[in-house]
C-alpha cells in the first residue's frame, strides 16, 4: 500500500500540534523540510521545531536537508528525535561518508536529487540507502507543480533498485496530488510526499486518505 507522507512546510506552524494530530490518524509519518536559504531560496526551521514535532507525536519523522554541508547538522537533528535524515547529492561531496555518519548516528540515511541533476550519480550508493527521494519540483517553496521530467527517473530510479535488490525506500517529493499520484505509484514509487495537497484543503485527514484511494495501481 502506498504510504503517505504530509509534509509540514505547509501546515500552519501557529497551530502546528492541531495540524498535526488532524493528519496522525491517517499518515505514515511526517516531512519536514530544512532550508538554510543558501542551497535553496528560503528559510523553514531547525532542530527546535523538530523536536517540539517529535514531543506531539509518534509518527516516524523524515527530515529533508535542504542545506549547504549538512553533515555538520546531523547530531542536532538525531537529537531532535529524526527517524531519517535525507541529504542532497549536490551538497555533499563526500556522499558516501555523509551517509555512513547518518547511519552510525542511529537513524536511517537518504538521498535525494534536484530535478536536473542525473540519477546517476547516486548509482554508486544505492545498496547504503534506506530512502531515494525523487524531487519532482526545483525545491525550496511549497505548492509548486510538478515537473513531467520527474516521471522517467522515478521509473528509472525503480529499476535501478530492482537490479540491485536494494530495499530503499522510492519517494517523490513536489507537486504531488490525487490527479498525478496513481501514475507516480504506477512509475514505480512506493511513498508521496505531499503539502498543499494535504494543509490546503478544508479537511487535511480526508486528504490524505484520498491521496492514498487514488494512488492504487
Amino acid at each position: 500500500m502506498t504510504s503517505i507522507l504530509p509534509s509540514l512546510l505547509s501546515a500552519d506552524f501557529g497551530a502546528l500540534g492541531e495540524e498535526i494530530a488532524k493528519i496522525e490518524p491517517v499518515a505514515d509519518g511526517l516531512h519536514l523540510d530544512v532550508m538554510d536559504g543558501r542551497f535553496v531560496p528560503n528559510l523553514s526551521f531547525g532542530p527546535l521545531v523538530v523536536a517540539a514535532v517529535r514531543r506531539r507525536t509518534r509518527l516516524p519523522l523524515h527530515v529533508h536537508l535542504m542545506v549547504e554541508a549538512p553533515e555538520r547538522l546531523i547530531p542536532a537533528f538525531v537529537d531532535a528525535g529524526a527517524t531519517s535524515l535525507t541529504v542532497h547529492v549536490e551538497t555533499c561531496p563526500h556522499l558516501h561518508r555523509t551517509i555512513e555518519e547518518i547511519r552510525t548516528a542511529g537513524v536511517s540515511p537518504g538521498a535525494t536529487l534536484n530535478p536536473a541533476t542525473p540519477l546517476c550519480l547516486l548509482t554508486p550508493i544505492l545498496p547504503e540507502l534506506d530512502v531515494l527521494l525523487i524531487m519532482s519540483v526545483d525545491p525550496g517553496f511549497g505548492g509548486q507543480r510538478f515537473l513531467p521530467l520527474a516521471l522517467p527517473k522515478i521509473a528509472e530510479a525503480r529499476r535501478l533498485l530492482d537490479q540491485t535488490g536494494s530495499g530503499a525506500d522510492l519517494q517523490v517529493d513536489g507537486g504531488v496530488t490525487a490527479d498525478n499520484c496513481r501514475g507516480l505509484i504506477v512509475a514505480g514509487a512506493r511513498t508521496l510526499i505531499a503539502g498543499t495537497a494535504i494543509f490546503d484543503t478544508a479537511d487535511p485527514r480526508a486528504a490524505v486518505v484520498a491521496l492514498r484511494e487514488h494512488s492504487q495501481p
